[in-house]
């Protein structure tokens, strides 16, 4: 299977496709798989990777402090690894994070910056919901128990009854390939540590914000705020869809992000 070492852990990555690189980084406790609905698609167009982030998937677990600003030099080190010079990012929630970092960190290996469902941290961000903090931050340790009720606020109520075979999928997936609960802890103290509102402005590449107006999670809000600080951003907002948009509305956000990194005027 597909690693890399990178400093002190070996890296778990899928690839698919060829031509200019895209790379695909997932959120909070999430591994590449989280992005099965757009892989095929991005690999007709580009060479497409999407990384396990150190503590997720078959990543290492390091049982030590994780930081925003490691996971993104990591992503650099999975470049230099496969001799990538340049390479889109696609990032969603904590992945947003960590792509904003790699943006700022490592601007000299970016195309185009694609930022899902994200926010730029700290105390000005409109906060997740009550109801979906407790989901977040009261894990049980049991994958097929966590994965149903992160399911539960991270895409709409109508999604999860006329489609339930897509949260099976998942969480069989998950339940193969388990999240220690340490490991998650990492990821969560990272994520909370995240704060760029101050820097964003200083992001030179192209970027696209995509958004769904229903998320419970990180609300749209969000978005509009990220819009604001980073001049010359685009913005897509997809309608009735939560969190996990990209799986929801798949085709449309595909379609989408496909024309903005091959340069076209994005829509939506």
């Amino acid at each position: 299977m597909p690693h890399v070492r990178v400093d002190d852990l070996q890296l778990f990555y899928v690839e698919q496709g060829r031509g200019e690189a895209v790379v695909f980084i997932p959120g909070l406790g999430g591994d590449h798989h989280l992005w099965h609905r757009q892989l095929p698609a991005f690999a007709q167009h580009f060479r497409t990777i999407a990384l396990d982030p150190r503590g997720a998937g078959q990543s290492d677990k390091l049982d030590l402090p994780y930081t925003i600003e490691e996971m993104a030099d990591d992503v650099a080190g999975l470049l230099e690894a496969l001799g990538i010079e340049r390479a889109h990012v696609v990032g969603a929630s904590m992945g947003g994070f960590i792509a904003q970092m790699f943006a700022l960190r490592h601007p000299h290996r970016l195309g185009r910056l694609i930022l899902c469902c994200t926010s730029f941290g700290g105390p000005n961000v409109v906060p997740m919901p009550p109801e979906s903090l407790t989901v977040f931050t009261q894990r049980t340790g049991d994958p097929a128990t966590d994965l149903r009720r992160l399911w539960a606020v991270s895409v709409t109520e109508r999604f999860l009854r006329e489609h339930p075979e897509v949260l099976e999928e998942y969480v069989a997936w998950r339940v193969a390939h388990p999240q220690p609960l340490y490991a998650y802890q990492r990821q969560l103290a990272a994520a909370l540590a995240f704060n760029v509102e101050s820097r964003v402005h200083e992001i030179q590449a192209p970027v696209l914000i995509a958004h769904g107006m229903e998320d419970r999670v990180v609300p749209v809000e969000n978005a509009r705020r990220l819009h604001a600080r980073i001049p010359g951003s685009r913005l897509v907002l997809f309608p009735e869809a939560g969190h996990l948009f990209f799986i929801e509305r798949a085709e449309e956000f595909n379609r989408v992000a496909i024309a903005f990194l091959k340069g076209e005027e994005p829509s939506g």
